[in-house]
């Protein structure tokens, strides 16, 4: 990994986020110094600069955290100072201090190195009576207020999108790997085949993960949204979604790892694996019915109406693949319960 990796991020922070991030750093200092005369208004600015955040639920988050980490910095600093005066080592002292003290209270680290920051601005800025400890403080909540304020005005960030995309690809690929599946059960497969369908079918955890995480997001970002109305349902259509498809994902590897356990180059002639194929082309073909609530331009399909419309007959098969059978059956009827199908 090279140094650079160490301090680059793999992509660039939205160039709306930076021009918010300005604008409330500007408007903190300018209406802080307006309020406060006296310093440079530079617990505003820093308070803004670091309340806005990528969601207005984070900004208070960061609201709440910055203003608590500036208060307890700021009267850990005054009374320091008003028992051993303005030295370089009291400067030292307090940073020690305030450390311990966040410590102690059980503080987040962004928490803990406020107070500790705070305290050694106010000490080294070369005042420390109450009143300016106290103008430090309604600084800080200025340039809070101001970047939750701008933050939750200029284009709040709506992250539904992203949750869209991968539950979009996620049933496009759960689909393709039933399809893969099927096919699979109709002809034969080589060791390193089999080995493939085993690793294309397991890399829909990390998939079905990712959507889980988006849709977390995607809530976030919605929190304290001035426009969450407007998104609130297609989010919750689609963790409905993922729960329906989550389950899915679970018995496609099961019936996978099954078959490939127990494959013999036989299996293709059995009529109740080649039964089994025909229906799980139709789960396929219902895995991507379900899916098209989260493509906003979905493709047409052959059909529109749900493929599994009744339960599957099947002759017993031979000794010899009873297990398979029986394990594929299982998971099978799993599916279709969840895709609603008939029994």
């Amino acid at each position: 990994m090279g140094i650079t990796a160490t301090f680059r991020a793999t992509k660039r922070v939205p160039i709306l986020q930076v021009l918010k991030s300005a604008v409330a750093t500007i408007a903190a200092w300018l209406v802080a110094g307006w309020l406060i005369p006296g310093p440079l208004p530079v617990f505003a600015a820093i308070a803004a600069l670091l309340v806005v955040q990528p969601s207005v639920n984070q900004s208070l988050g960061k609201a709440v955290e910055r203003s608590i980490g500036v208060i307890l910095g700021v009267i850990i600093a005054t009374g320091i100072a008003l028992v051993f005066g303005q030295n370089t080592w009291v400067i030292l002292v307090a940073i020690v201090i305030a450390m311990l003290v966040a410590w102690a209270l059980k503080m987040t680290p962004g928490t803990s190195n406020q107070v500790a920051i705070s305290a050694m601005l106010v000490l080294a800025l070369g005042a420390s009576s109450p009143e300016y400890a106290l103008d430090r403080v309604l600084e800080t909540l200025i340039g809070a207020a101001i970047g939750i304020i701008i933050n939750a005005l200029i284009v709040p960030p709506v992250t539904v999108a992203p949750a869209r995309d991968a539950l979009a690809r996620l049933g496009g690929e759960l689909a393709a790997s039933v399809d893969r599946l099927a096919h699979a059960l109709e002809t034969r497969r080589t060791p390193a085949e089999l080995e493939s369908l085993m690793i294309e079918a397991r890399l829909l955890r990390p998939m079905r993960d990712a959507a889980d995480a988006a849709i977390d997001d995607g809530q976030e970002s919605l929190t304290l949204n001035p426009r969450r109305s407007a998104h609130r349902e297609e989010l919750a259509q689609l963790r409905e979604l993922l729960e329906q498809l989550s389950p899915i994902v679970t018995q496609l590897i099961g019936m996978t790892r099954a078959f490939a356990d127990h494959y013999d180059a036989s299996l293709h002639d059995e009529p109740t694996v080649r039964a089994i194929a025909e229906q799980l082309r139709r789960v396929a073909h219902d895995v991507r019915l379900a899916a098209r609530v989260a493509e906003p331009e979905p493709e047409p399909l052959t059909s529109e109406t749900p493929a599994l419309t009744s339960a599957l007959v099947i002759a017993a098969p031979k000794t010899a693949h009873w297990i398979l059978v029986g394990s594929l059956m299982e998971d099978l009827r799993r599916i279709r319960e969840e895709l609603g199908a008939e029994e």
